[in-house]
């Protein structure tokens, strides 16, 4: 039986960041990554969400360490510099223009490569099927291609973005009743916005709803039209409501419904003046969802904590992003943060109640929804991603929980590895 130091669940922003810091640390074979899809970077790059963020508050980045390092190196690949404005201090430019935009295939390559370095075993279109705890060390029952086979791991670090890796340990979770909408993502080319007659497409778009052609919220942003699908050219501006893809039955529906939704739209823009040439490029394969469940950890990230940026004594990595849920009725909870405003993520939030040797991260970590919706990002992901595995490597080489090690010394380890902890 295959014996790993550490599993990770989920090869996404967070657990990249976990299985390469982790292999960094103990060597080849140590560690374990475990993907469902063909490509590392989740929702970067499966559901084409390519620009990260954020990373920079007020001037300094506040984000950096091995997530920023893959960034970085997709831009010496890619033969680019990071834009300057990236540092700015002016917080007149808004949120999303702070993300970092990169090509998905270089740093899906430039992250395999990575991690292959790292002595990380990559199993891709892999699944962890049953968990087991046999008093120090897990038994996972992981399903591949040809079937099922076990492996044993001393950690268990789950990134999978729905706390699926969470759920099979048998740790305690919240899951809201009412989640974010997902999106799925593409390209849209054949017109010029600024020729077209957005009038007569609005007037058009609400006959089409009463014909029962369309649906309310096929343009995303609430009830009503919204031209930021036409004008953004798809990209991430469509809105999947009112299904809760935490598990493969609802995931397949939040996909059904995604690829219905596009059909929708491209058969109503067609009969449109100005899109006769319409034509719809994949960005990613998968739909994009923001919100399913998170983990009970020791301690919750509330949104006043979030918008106050409490100083957590175990704070091991900032967050930056303003309050964002999406939602059907209203189309956006948004909330800026209050200018200097840094928050910080505490250790205790990444580590389930009642369940030994494991640690959560990326968007599962204990948060109330408010506080979610800016901790989901990707920058966050890494951040965490990388301190989960810090967090699980210390506690491995001194046989203690991660709660009760020395948070210097956790630190310490973060800095090494070019990370900034407040």
């Amino acid at each position: 039986m295959e014996h790993y130091d550490i599993l990770v669940a989920g090869a996404g922003v967070s657990g990249i960041c976990a299985a390469i810091q982790a292999g960094r640390l103990l060597g080849n074979n140590k560690v374990c990554l475990v993907e469902k899809n063909g490509l590392t970077g989740g929702t970067a790059t499966v559901a084409g969400v390519n620009y990260p963020g954020i990373f920079h508050a007020w001037g300094k980045q506040v984000i950096k360490g091995i997530g920023w390092e893959l960034i970085e190196k997709t831009y010496e690949a890619w033969g680019r510099t990071i834009p300057d404005h990236y540092y700015s201090n002016d917080d007149s430019i808004p949120h999303w223009k702070m993300h970092v935009r990169i090509d998905a295939m270089l740093f899906a390559a430039i992250t395999d490569r990575e991690l292959a370095d790292a002595g990380v075993k990559l199993k891709l279109h892999t699944m962890p099927g049953k968990v087991q705890f046999n008093g120090d060390h897990y038994i996972v029952t992981l399903c591949g291609k040809d079937g099922l086979y076990d492996v044993k791991a001393n950690y268990l670090i789950d990134c999978t973005g729905d706390a699926n890796l969470a759920f099979l340990a048998g740790a305690k979770l919240n899951t809201p009743e009412v989640c974010q909408p997902g999106t799925i993502s593409c390209y849209a080319i054949g017109y010029e916005p600024a020729t077209l007659d957005w009038k007569e497409i609005e007037t058009n778009f609400y006959k089409e709803v009463e014909n029962g052609n369309l649906q309310l919220d096929d343009f995303g942003w609430g009830k009503a039209f919204s031209r930021g699908f036409i004008g953004s050219r798809g990209n991430n501006a469509t809105h999947i409501n009112d299904i809760n893809a935490f598990n493969s039955e609802n995931k397949t529906k939040i996909e059904l419904a995604g690829r219905a939704c596009l059909l929708r739209i491209f058969k109503f823009l067609k009969k449109q003046k100005g899109f006769e040439n319409l034509e719809f490029k994949p960005l990613g394969g998968e739909c994009g969802v923001r919100e399913t469940r998170t983990i009970q950890g020791l301690y919750k990230i509330t949104v006043e904590d979030y918008v106050k940026a409490v100083d957590f004594e175990d704070a091991i990595c900032h967050s930056f992003y303003p309050i964002d849920l999406h939602d059907k009725e209203k189309g956006l909870d948004f909330k800026k943060l209050d200018k200097g405003k840094v928050p910080q993520v505490p250790l205790r939030s990444l580590i389930p109640k009642n369940i030994p040797q494991f640690l959560a991260a990326g968007r599962i970590i204990s948060s109330d929804r408010l506080a979610n919706s800016a901790l989901r990002v990707q920058a966050t992901c890494m951040a965490t991603g990388q301190a989960a595995a810090v967090a699980a490597t210390l506690a491995i080489k001194t046989k203690t929980q991660p709660q009760n090690l020395p948070l210097q010394d956790i630190k310490n380890t973060l800095r090494q590895f070019n990370a900034i902890v407040p």
